[in-house]
């Protein structure tokens, strides 16, 4: 294919975007009007996690997947675990660095964990993979049913697996002062500074010089561990049992006196450990009960199974079955259904997700209260680190031949979940955790984020596109 010129790289990439930021910009213009109150909000977005996001997934897997490509999956669940592991290690690294509010010292590592993965990508995806370079419908549906594996991702390690567990955690015990907060950090700061610099000092030191050290300080351990044996032996074996240890001038080892505590059953640390288990199970069980955990797997069953394939479209290979009077196979009118209410998940999930971002509260001291550092720490590391590291993941996948290199949709739809901003489903659940209904340190972490968006978002699909197709 020939190269395709900058300007026209720019637009495709910059076009679902405009619509994007439109769709948004309406749920957002209304919730500020006071026309979209938060209960209908909260139910928009039940309508969307219910009906028509299954819906959505049901129509683009079962017609874009087969047995032949279905191995796909193993690769799209590698990048989406390595994704998330990364944005781990990112807001981890912020939280070294930078002050973090007390109440969002783990929320922060959900935040660079966990990416908007449903609405965004769906939007500006099924834009771009409808229209050239790619081949429309065809690449349309495979690129759909390529996010739906990241969506799983998602859903399966934020709930069962104990993401959400982490926002919980914040609000465990008494708050503490931001001030407090900084000192703490000030302090651990200074010490692994100290330690660095020991470090390097010993790095400096001659091989000879450390080696005598080391045997000096041998020595006198030795004689430390000598006098302990005399001394404190009984303490020592005592204390393991959880019993009183003999003072240390006592040279004798007295037998200790019976226990007077009855012995912790076997049994029952058996019965709790099976119970944990049990639960963790039921927890994970419950998980793909969710309506799209089940519209994405009963999709991926169907598409992968060509006599119960060829029930919803047609030109199944190898499978003859009575079409319907209209010509058209059986249950053709249940696709067409699910594709019907299934147009709506998107532009409703992109006003509802203005809707949240209208109804985020900062502070009322202002921006100067805020951990600045933080927050910017984490969107470069969320939507320009990220997207640096996931072309280079997706490359070496490429080059390694876990991603084939001829499936550009693929290739462009794991470049592009790597520049995602926060997951608005945290700002529900630290609403439902805090027990006040508020998210105030997380709307100061996202509202850069989805400013920044726009941008690097832009200049990624460009780029993406150009290294595709140019």
């Amino acid at each position: 294919m020939s190269s395709i010129p900058a300007g026209t790289l720019i637009w495709v990439a910059v076009q679902p975007l405009i619509r994007l930021f439109l769709c948004v910009g309406c749920g957002f213009a209304i919730t500020k009007a006071g026309l979209l109150s938060a209960v209908a909000a909260r139910g928009a977005g039940q309508l969307i996690l219910n009906v028509t996001l299954p819906n959505l997934m049901f129509s683009k897997i079962v017609p874009a997947f087969n047995s032949q490509n279905i191995a796909e999956l193993g690769p799209l669940i590698l990048v989406g675990v390595i994704y998330e592991v990364i944005g781990i290690s990112i807001s981890w690294i912020v939280k070294q660095l930078f002050w973090v509010p007390h109440r969002f010292r783990y929320g922060i590592l959900v935040a660079g964990g966990w990416g908007n993965v449903g609405d965004i990508p769906t939007s500006v995806v099924m834009s771009i993979t409808a229209s050239v370079p790619f081949n429309g419908t065809e690449d349309q549906n495979l690129a759909i049913s390529y996010i739906a594996a990241f969506i799983l991702v998602f859903s399966i390690t934020l709930f069962p697996l104990g993401g959400a567990k982490l926002i919980a955690m914040d609000y465990d015990g008494p708050d503490i002062e931001d001030e407090d907060v900084k000192e703490q950090l000030r302090i651990k700061q200074r010490k692994i500074t100290t330690a660095f610099g020991h470090f390097v000092a010993r790095l400096g030191t001659p091989v000879f010089g450390r080696r005598a050290r080391a045997e000096d300080v041998a020595f006198d351990a030795e004689k430390r561990v000598s006098n302990a044996e005399v001394h404190d032996h009984g303490a020592l074996f005592t204390a393991g049992f959880g019993s009183d240890p003999i003072s240390q001038s006592s040279t004798v080892v007295q037998p200790d006196p019976p226990s007077t505590k009855e012995p912790v059953a076997e049994d029952s640390i058996s019965a709790l450990l099976h119970h944990r288990i049990a639960r963790q199970a039921y927890s994970v069980f419950r998980s793909f009960l969710s309506p799209v955990s089940l519209s994405i797997i009963s999709s991926f069953i169907i598409a992968v199974v060509p006599p119960l394939k060829a029930l919803f479209v047609s030109g199944v290979p190898g499978v003859h079955i009575s079409p319907a009077p209209d010509g058209q196979p059986p249950l053709a009118i249940l696709m067409n259904t699910a594709t019907f209410i299934g147009a709506a998940s998107v532009p409703l999930g992109l006003m509802t997700l203005g809707s949240a971002l209208a109804r985020l509260e900062l502070p009322s001291s202002g921006w100067r209260s805020l951990p600045l550092g933080a927050i910017s720490g984490l969107a470069v590391g969320r939507l320009i680190a990220m997207p640096v590291l996931g072309v280079l993941i997706c490359q070496g996948l490429t080059y390694q031949g876990l991603i084939a290199a001829d499936n550009n949709v693929m290739r462009f739809v794991c470049i592009f979940i790597s520049c995602l901003p926060t997951a608005t489903t945290q700002v529900f659940l630290t609403q439902v955790y805090s027990g006040t209904g508020n998210a105030t340190h997380l709307s100061a972490f996202l509202i850069p984020q989805y400013a920044l968006m726009f941008g690097t978002m832009t200049a990624l699909t460009a780029y993406t596109l150009h290294l595709l197709f140019g």
